[in-house]
């Protein structure tokens, strides 16, 4: 937990060194509870248009209704008793693996969620931190996560088909899991009323919504509600590219506020 928490501990130290105030466990219902010049909301189009209530209206609206999720994600959590047996010994050596074999078959894994099924051997990324960070495990032991796609809103358990896929290219794997915690997307949403249907990439990236997103506008951050920007995964690039959706969406503001 230290390790993970430096960065954003880094963060908040710097901000209260500026005259900066952080408040947490405080649920907004509705942009009426915040008074201030610049509202950032880090939030998707359907928690803003409950957040806006009737201040959002005619075409900014209904595109923002439009708005399409993509697939969701299944993540597992392990503790583990050693590390991972890797076939491959790179990845012993690699903080993040992503498991799918070849481009086909990763290529066909991801289509086939686009179609609303569950592949058999689904594209996992693995995450082994513990390796290169001790605050997360016991020495001796060893944490690790992994995720894969399924369709949008899925109940099905794919556990096996995860793991079947870490066997394929760790055998023995099984033997060194002493707990897993499994979430689906239920779950997720569930404690991120962001990740719609287990979404974690604010909103589907095709190829319409990497430009619309969330609507097709010169400074995609700003919205109909002056000082009011949207600064989460649902803009530009979108998700994957850590930060840099509020970055644009801070330097929006500021233009805006000289």
């Amino acid at each position: 937990m230290a390790g993970r928490s430096r960065s954003a501990d880094a963060l908040a130290s710097h901000l209260r060194s500026l005259g900066g105030e952080i408040e947490t466990g405080h649920h907004v219902e509705s942009l009426a509870e915040l008074d201030a010049r610049a509202v950032l909301l880090d939030v998707t189009p359907r928690q803003f248009l409950a957040l806006a209530g009737d201040r959002l209206t005619g075409r900014y609206r209904r595109a923002l209704e439009r708005y399409r999720y993509g697939a969701g994600v299944v993540k597992l959590d392990y503790a583990l008793s050693g590390p991972v047996p890797w076939r491959a010994p790179e990845c012993a050596r690699a903080a993040t693996v992503h498991l799918g074999g070849t481009l086909e078959e990763i290529a066909a894994a991801e289509a086939e969620v686009g179609r609303g099924r569950h592949p058999e051997r689904p594209y996992v990324l693995v995450a082994q931190q513990s390796l290169f960070d001790p605050t997360r495990a016991p020495e001796g032991k060893h944490t690790l996560w992994a995720y894969a796609h399924v369709p949008n809103g899925s109940t099905e358990d794919v556990t096996g088909r995860v793991e079947a896929q870490l066997e394929r290219f760790a055998p023995g794997f099984r033997d060194v899991v002493l707990e897993r915690s499994v979430l689906g997307p239920a779950a997720l949403e569930a404690r991120n009323p962001n990740y719609v249907g287990g979404d974690i990439n604010g909103g589907s990236a095709d190829l319409r919504q990497l430009f619309a997103r969330p609507v097709l506008s010169r400074v995609p951050y700003r919205t109909p509600i002056d000082g009011v920007y949207l600064c989460s995964s649902s803009t530009p690039p979108g998700g994957g590219v850590h930060g840099m959706c509020g970055y644009h969406a801070a330097r929006a503001a500021l233009r805006r506020s000289r």
